[in-house]
């Protein structure tokens, strides 16, 4: 059965709701099955923060893969991936700040500026803050031309974010680096003459294929 694009919209919008619930879902089991690593607070940290930096790379990519492939369908998964992006960024600081400091402000300030990580990992929330207050088609009105600007912000939460995860992981490098490349490829690819020369290969490549298939 061939499905139409609003059912294609529907079912790719779901599932990006679903597959972005998962890592909550998850931690919550865990936790109430007692399956957490020996170290529950630091396994509670990587899981929200790894979940918040995958989903922030693929709000990210919502406009490169349509640069790149021309997936048009892909382009309103922008905001609610960042959303969802921000909910677990949120439940990162929230563990840092409640479960591994319990509220105790005198020891939240002296780690956010004794350990680098955490100073990074706040500004990145900071700037995320107002994006995620600002999603709403009413504050996209309201804004204007603005909106855009402000918007703008999220590509140096990603760089923070990689920069945090470098630094808070220890050593092991391989999963900060892969991002660290995506990151670098998406950035390239909102650079203008970079955009418009994929524009054209993708339109070129699209037309070569036609005179195959009519051939």
């Amino acid at each position: 059965m061939k499905l139409d694009r609003k059912t294609k919209a529907n079912i790719l919008r779901w599932t990006a709701h679903v597959v972005a619930l998962l890592p909550l879902a998850i931690i919550i089991w865990r936790y109430y099955t007692g399956q957490l690593t020996a170290d529950p607070i630091r396994d509670i940290t990587l899981r929200t923060g790894w979940a918040a930096i995958v989903l922030l790379v693929a709000s990210l990519a919502c406009t490169p893969l349509n640069i790149v492939f021309g997936w048009k369908q892909v382009l309103p998964l922008r905001r609610p991936l960042g959303l969802y992006a921000f909910l677990y960024v949120s439940l990162h600081l929230l563990t840092f700040v409640y479960l591994d400091y319990g509220l105790v402000w005198g020891l939240i300030q002296e780690a956010i500026f004794d350990k680098r990580y955490a100073l990074v990992g706040l500004a990145a929330f900071l700037i995320l803050l107002p994006l995620a207050l600002t999603s709403s088609k009413w504050s996209m009105r309201k804004l204007g031309k603005n909106w855009k600007r402000l918007h703008k912000w999220v590509y140096l939460a990603g760089v923070l974010a990689v920069v945090h995860y470098f630094w808070l992981v220890k050593n092991v490098y391989t999963q900060p680096i892969i991002f660290a490349v995506i990151l670098g490829g998406l950035l390239l690819l909102r650079v203008s003459p970079v955009k418009q020369q994929v524009i054209r290969w993708r339109q070129a490549a699209r037309k070569r294929l036609r005179v195959l298939t009519t051939s």
